[in-house]
């Protein structure tokens, strides 16, 4: 396994382009399924889950091919029905397949998904979605085995909680259902409204896009998918993080501020410096940090997925912060890594309380997650002496190159091969 080592601590300094939104890529490549043809998705980054996810394409018969940021999906021979295991235990996202099977093929076969190895995150809201379009289905073995003998038919469903993942899954299906499907509590994130206008655009009928309630009269078919992706508002937030532990000072280019808005006010309540504009976003961090008080939310709250890096920020703030996760409760296995480094990080319940130290230094620790990677190398920047972080495989699942974005800001970081 790779691992990465960092030589702190240093200053951030200069430009960095955001690459595209894996977190959108991913249902849109398991839209691709909807239709025969070629689909084409723009702006892809080259990351371990959208190679996963080829695979899994490849697996039901579709031919994929990535060359620079273009991903383009031929279905035209696509008949496989079944996501075997050893594919979907690499990654959670590989459940997208259900609904799309379903409508394309009225079978699906999916085996229970893997992934990060943090938190429950159980598929019960995708099962009962889809049993309320028709869908009969069965959990047996490790599988969850769907089937539409008769094919999809529209129906009414809420969320609840909300969830990201069901909702792209249960409105890929209903798009194809017979009928008109009414989705209430539907997650409200960027990647779902970029979902709906991309099948909107290949001709789903999908009214309420950007809300929290989804009306959707069911097509017979589907033409195949164009459509550009949007920025990683994470990876974009795990820059701007990095540029405040480090006092630095960066600019984002093609990002979407809009996407940024609750990471932004926390950064600016932390004394950080910011201006965005059209596509960009800068960061000018002040010489000590202030403490913040974080809750996560869903969109437009402030994200889950940013929460284990602004707690790495928050470890050189001068004074008390305290960060609650409403979404995962069991998302803070960086704590005891960060502790490692000499964070004082105490954590009860869903609570963590951070009192800011003046320094952390560096040791080697281990990455848990995707996030939690972030996190640590973010701290690892900070403190002072040698970092080296394990298991990196975790954060080539969702950023492209960091360690060479990083290092082109100033940061002396290196992959050293397992």
């Amino acid at each position: 396994m790779d691992r990465l080592v960092i030589e702190g601590p240093t200053r951030l300094s200069g430009s960095v382009r955001i690459s595209g939104a894996k977190n959108a890529v991913l249902p849109l490549m398991a839209a691709s399924l909807l239709a025969r043809g070629e689909s084409i998705i723009e702006n892809v980054p080259d990351l371990r889950d959208v190679r996963f996810f080829m695979e899994v394409l490849q697996i039901l018969g579709a031919r994929c091919r990535l060359e620079d940021d273009v991903l383009r999906v031929d279905t035209r021979d696509r008949q496989g029905w079944e996501a075997p295991y050893d594919l979907v235990r690499k990654m959670r996202a590989s459940i997208y397949v259900l609904g799309p099977l379903l409508a394309a093929q009225g079978e699906a076969r999916v085996s229970l998904p893997g992934g990060c190895a943090w938190g429950p995150r159980p598929v019960n809201l995708h099962v009962e979605g889809l049993r309320h379009l028709g869908a009969e289905i069965r959990l047996e073995e490790g599988y969850i085995h769907a089937r539409v003998p008769g094919g999809l038919i529209g129906g009414s469903f809420r969320f609840e909680p909300t969830s990201v993942g069901a909702t792209a899954n249960v409105l890929m299906a209903a798009v194809r259902a017979r009928g008109v499907s009414e989705l209430a509590n539907c997650a409200c994130e960027p990647e779902i409204t970029v979902l709906a206008e991309a099948l909107q655009e290949a001709g789903a009928r999908i009214a309420g896009i950007g809300t929290s309630h989804l009306r959707v009269e069911g097509v017979a078919e589907l033409a195949p998918l164009h459509h550009r992706v949007i920025p990683d508002r994470i990876e974009a937030g795990t820059f701007l993080a990095a540029a405040a532990v480090t006092g630095g000072e960066v600019q984002l280019e093609a990002c979407e501020p809009a996407h940024l808005d609750a990471v932004l006010a926390v950064l600016r309540s932390m004394g950080c410096e910011i201006e965005a504009g059209p596509g960009t976003v800068g960061l000018a961090a002040p010489e000590v940090l202030d403490p913040v008080e974080v809750v996560t939310r869903p969109f437009p709250g402030f994200p889950t997925d940013m929460q284990a890096q602004v707690m790495a920020a928050a470890t050189l703030a001068q004074g008390t912060s305290f960060l609650t996760e409403t979404i995962y409760l069991d998302r803070f296995t960086h704590v005891a890594e960060l502790r490692r480094l000499g964070a004082d990080v105490r954590v009860d319940g869903a609570r963590a309380t951070v009192f800011g130290v003046s320094r952390l230094q560096g040791a080697p620790v281990m990455a848990t997650d995707l996030r939690a990677s972030a996190a640590l190398i973010l701290a690892g920047m900070a403190a002072e002496g040698l970092t080296t972080v394990n298991r990196v495989y975790h954060i080539d699942r969702g950023y492209e190159r960091i360690e060479r974005k990083l290092a082109a800001l100033g940061a002396r970081i290196r992959r050293v091969p397992g």
